[in-house]
């Protein structure tokens, strides 16, 4: 079987770096084998650089970035608890339905799709719900290639409600700091920046969100994604719980190795770069932004040009060019893409092999 070589600019997988693909022609150890748990601690701590924390619980999840949102709500809410959620695309929409069936009652507080959240309508949602047991939101949507401001929201560390994250999109490719904008939980994916395929979500959990999830009246709804007893495998007690995908963790060490020895402001400024040069240059064969506030340079959303066959021209991208883009969601589709510059991806050769293709197909 041959597998084409493609170029991904989509939403996501990313092209993987090439340290990360020699990573799984390791040889595989056993779940508990001392080599691998020392591989296992060294990768949490790198989790932790990157994410800007020093939580305990910081672990991989097994499973991708929905894993992690799962695993972050089931934990962390209680049948009967009110649950705030900021709803500008798809994915916001995503954690409302995860929270509505942990048995939560969900608080909507919606801005329209391509639109930031303006972070004073959550806090004043939560002004006007105090005993809310979570306020969630999306820091980099997926769907609409927004971000959302979520320093603000630091505030809440000031009462009994948790601030949690969806930073799937976000982690490693812009500025992220779960400690200093006092972030309890956070969930994210390997497939985007950090450069590795898909098949774990990185996640954390601040101190007081710890107690909240001992302090459960019940054991969480999945007893896969139980962070107690997942603790106690990453933990010191090194407790069996299930078997850990070896491979895909030593991919996301070799990963997230590679995001720290180019350093994370050095690895910000790239993605920043090449989505500014691809955002410069798309208006000029007739793509309109779609993400008019707070556009994400590593994920731009654009209307199609007029007359030109979304399938069509995205088959051909494909076929002649090995050149993946994303389709659009909700009111996008089938109007516009999402295209991504993440990882290894998010490289300035990316972007001009991209606009050549363009050039000769729009």
């Amino acid at each position: 079987m041959t597998i084409p070589d493609r170029l991904l600019m989509g939403p996501g997988p990313s092209n993987p770096y090439p340290e990360v693909v020699v990573a799984f022609t390791q040889p595989l150890l056993g779940h508990l084998d001392p080599e691998f748990l020392h591989i296992l601690d060294e990768t949490c701590a790198r989790l932790r650089t990157v994410f800007g924390t020093t939580n305990a619980l910081t672990l991989p999840i097994s499973g991708t970035g929905s894993a992690g949102m799962e695993a972050c709500f089931v934990n962390l809410v209680e049948p009967g608890d009110t649950v705030i959620v900021g709803v500008n695309g798809v994915f916001g929409e995503r954690m409302c339905e995860v929270a509505r069936r942990a048995g939560a009652e969900v608080l909507r507080v919606d801005a329209a799709w391509g639109e930031a959240i303006d972070p004073q309508r959550l806090l004043d949602a939560h002004a006007a719900a105090p005993h809310a047991r979570l306020l969630a939101v999306v820091h980099a949507e997926t769907s609409t290639g927004v971000e959302n401001h979520i320093e603000p929201l630091r505030a809440l560390q000031a009462t009994d409600t948790l601030l949690l994250v969806d930073t799937v999109t976000s982690l490693a490719g812009i500025p992220l700091d779960v400690d200093g904008w006092g972030i309890d939980a956070v969930y994210s994916g390997t497939q985007k920046c950090l450069g590795v395929p898909p098949g774990l979500s990185p996640v954390s959990f601040s101190a007081r969100a710890v107690d909240r999830i001992r302090g459960r009246s019940q054991p969480a709804q999945s007893w896969y994604l139980d962070l107690g007893l997942l603790a106690d495998y990453v933990g010191t007690a090194r407790r069996y719980h299930h078997t850990a995908p070896i491979s895909m963790l030593y991919a996301l060490h070799a990963g997230l190795g590679v995001v720290l020895e180019e350093g994370l402001d050095a690895a910000h400024a790239r993605h920043r770069h090449v989505g500014g040069l691809l955002q410069d240059a798309l208006p000029e064969m007739g793509f309109r932004p779609f993400a008019l506030d707070r556009p994400l340079p590593q994920l731009t959303s654009v209307w199609l040009p007029e007359g030109v066959d979304d399938a069509k021209v995205r088959a051909e991208l494909r076929v002649r060019f090995g050149i993946e883009v994303g389709g659009g969601l909700g009111e996008l589709a089938g109007k516009g893409w999402r295209i991504g510059l993440m990882g290894h991806s998010a490289r300035e050769r990316s972007v001009t092999t991209l606009l050549g293709a363009l050039a000769t197909l729009v």
